[in-house]
């Protein structure tokens, strides 16, 4: 497996963890709160990269939003 692979591995992990978690915690949110309507929501993707004496130009941020009916 190259590097490509091995990035593209642990970033389909990464991805899969955070739908899993993110999934049980909307669920459950739902769940104790029936009154709820319409959820709206932020997903955000946020670089806590510590790049030391490098700096990165610009660092990856990702914002997405959405709803979730009920």
């Amino acid at each position: 497996m190259g590097d490509n692979a091995l990035s593209r591995e642990d970033i389909r992990k990464l991805l899969k963890t955070f739908g899993v978690q993110a999934d049980q915690a909307i669920v459950r949110f739902l769940n104790e709160h029936p009154e709820a309507g319409l959820l709206k929501l932020r997903v955000v993707l946020e670089d806590l990269t510590d790049y030391g004496e490098f700096q990165a130009t610009e660092k990856i941020r990702l914002q997405v939003e959405g709803e979730i009916r009920r």
